[in-house]
Formats: structure tokens, sequence, C-alpha cells
């Protein structure tokens, strides 16, 4: 079973490869980025298949130390898994995922109060996207680079962008102080009068004068 599925991943690599109108052999397949992490994961789940987990323990350390990325022991994938580029890679234990599963470098399929994303057939999760919780991925879905997903994903969907909301604004707060604030009191500036100017004497001419 273990081979029979290496098989299918590197298959399915393989004919991502091709994809792009390049003609990929299967040594070439083999000996690009993300082979050994895509061994090491489906070792660690056939020894807790075989009632190892204890034992499962030792691909995922070294998936790692050496790949740099952490999947859960427990996470269940379908046949034609690929890690593209498994460098940052993080993944939960209780997360599954249908078959044809395609997963650049960056990606976090993770828990959020107990719950994990459930992923359907040929998803593709791009560099840096980030699924969190108890959300289901439709099948066909692509989720872009640096994507947040945080709500279900109907299948056949392509999702873009981070589904970032406002907690606080730093400009109401701001103005909510400026409104609690009273304004300092004016100092009391003695009126300044002009004094009364006094009446010029009135100049009496005489008659002879």
């Amino acid at each position: 079973m273990l081979v029979r599925r290496i098989r299918e991943d590197l298959l399915a690599k393989q004919r991502l490869y091709c994809r792009f109108g390049n003609s990929y052999s299967m040594p070439q397949t083999i000996l690009s980025d993300g082979t050994i992490a895509n061994v090491l994961v489906r070792l660690q789940e056939q020894l807790v298949a075989l009632r190892v987990p204890v034992l499962a323990l030792i691909p995922h350390f070294v998936n790692k130390w050496l790949n740099g990325c952490v999947i859960g022991t427990r996470a269940s994938f379908g046949d034609g898994l690929v890690l593209a580029h498994p460098i940052g890679i993080v993944i939960n234990s209780s997360v599954r995922a249908g078959v044809n599963l395609v997963l650049e470098s960056g990606v976090v399929l993770g828990d959020n109060r107990g719950r994990s994303p459930t992923i359907g057939d040929n998803v593709f999760v791009g560099s840096g996207a980030k699924v969190i919780g108890g959300v289901t991925i439709g099948s066909g879905a692509r989720i872009g680079a640096n994507a947040v997903v945080m709500h279900d994903v109907p299948p056949g969907a392509t999702v873009v962008g981070m589904a970032a909301r406002v907690v606080e604004s730093r400009t109401a707060c701001v103005e909510a102080d400026a409104r609690m604030t009273p304004e300092p009191a004016e100092p009391a500036v003695p009126k300044l009068t002009r004094p009364e100017q006094e009446p010029e004497p009135s100049v009496m001419r005489s008659a002879g004068g």
C-alpha cells in the first residue's frame, strides 16, 4: 500500500508539471523538490495505520528538520498528494483531504477551537495561503497565494485575498479621546480699557484778541 500511494503521488506530480507544456520524465519528477517530503508523509501515515504512532514521529521529525514542514501524523490525504515546495507547510493532525491535493510553500491548514479544514478532491492551495478552522473546501477549488480562508469555499470556486476585518480603529479611538477630554479653560485676561480722553480746554477768544 505504501509503495502504491507513493507511486500515485509521483504520477500526480508528473501530470502537474507536464500541464505547463514541458515534458517531465519520472526520474526528473523523483528528483524534484518535495518528493522526499511526500515520501515521509506517506511513511508516517502507514505507521499510524499499523497502529505504531510512536514510530510515526520519526519521519515526522525528519520531515520537520530536513524539509522545514510540520505535518501532523494523523492528517489524512487521498492519493495524488503533491507538496510542490514543502518549506513552511504546516498541517494540523485532524485535517482530512481528498485526492490530488496540491500544496505550495508556506501553506497552513490549521485548527481553530478544535476544528480543522476538510478539503475535497482536486484542490490547489497557493503559496502562503492559510485555511483555518472547520471550513469545507469544495472539490476543484483553487485558493490563491497568501489568501486567508475562514469560511466554506464552494466546489470549483477560486478565492483570493485576506478576509481581514477592522477590530479597532486607531482614528476612532483618537476622536473618542478628544471628545472625552475637556478643553482647557482660557485664562481670564483683564480687559484693558482706554482711559477717557480729557476734553481739550476751550479757547475763549476775546473780541479784541
